[in-house]
């Protein structure tokens, strides 16, 4: 729409979707009051009938006097981010489910050496579930005593960066029962290169 179009036009009525317009309404109306608002998110719709969604900052405008004679609303596009998000959110679940139902023991640990990821095959020779393993510590509390040196000196190669293959332990079952995995441990980093824990797939080699 051009500014000759839109002036003059209502703007939740003309241009915000329905769903929202209760929404944008109450923070004009708090802006009309002189109550500003800040990182309110909603979709705006073209002429051509497409949504666009905006990050908006409402704030009050006032005369020379001091009184309020409208709304000044300073938004940002944020569409082609929400789109991003969304694919990239779609990507980690997709990867989520997949180390979930793989045919390998996969487990994660944090920076501290404490279990943040247990995937349903290492819960099954394992024989503990995943919400009872979370935040415990994996050398000190499921691999027998005479290995934790060496899978200690492991998980600390890949939590400084090192990829560690084929890396065999033994690890510890609820019952008792011991299990041979041969083991690949990678660091796992976040967006900024920085390493947040590592990521362990496995094989049982029993």
């Amino acid at each position: 729409f051009s500014k000759e179009e839109a002036l003059g036009q209502p703007m939740v009525a003309q241009f915000v979707s329905q769903d929202y317009s209760k929404e944008v309404a109450e923070v004009l109306d708090l802006a009309l009051e002189g109550q500003d608002s800040s990182n309110f998110e909603f979709p705006l719709w073209t002429k051509e009938g497409d949504m666009r969604r905006l990050l908006l900052n409402a704030t009050t405008r006032r005369g020379a006097d001091g009184m309020i004679t409208g709304v000044i609303g300073v938004g940002q596009d944020i569409t082609e981010l929400r789109a991003v998000m969304q694919q990239s959110q779609t990507v980690a679940d997709d990867l989520s489910r997949l180390i979930e139902t793989a045919n390998a023991p996969i487990f994660g640990l944090d920076v501290r050496g404490c279990v943040n990821e247990w995937n349903r095959k290492v819960a099954v020779i394992s024989g503990f579930t995943r919400e009872e393993v979370f935040g415990r510590a994996f050398v000190s509390e499921f691999i027998v005593p005479e290995h934790r040196d060496r899978v200690k000196e492991a998980v600390d190669k890949a939590l400084g960066g090192e990829v560690v293959g084929n890396f065999e332990l033994l690890l510890y079952s609820r019952s008792g029962e011991k299990h041979d995995i041969l083991l690949n441990a990678t660091p796992r980093c976040g967006s900024d290169g920085k390493v947040l824990g590592v990521v362990g797939v496995g094989q049982d080699i029993t």
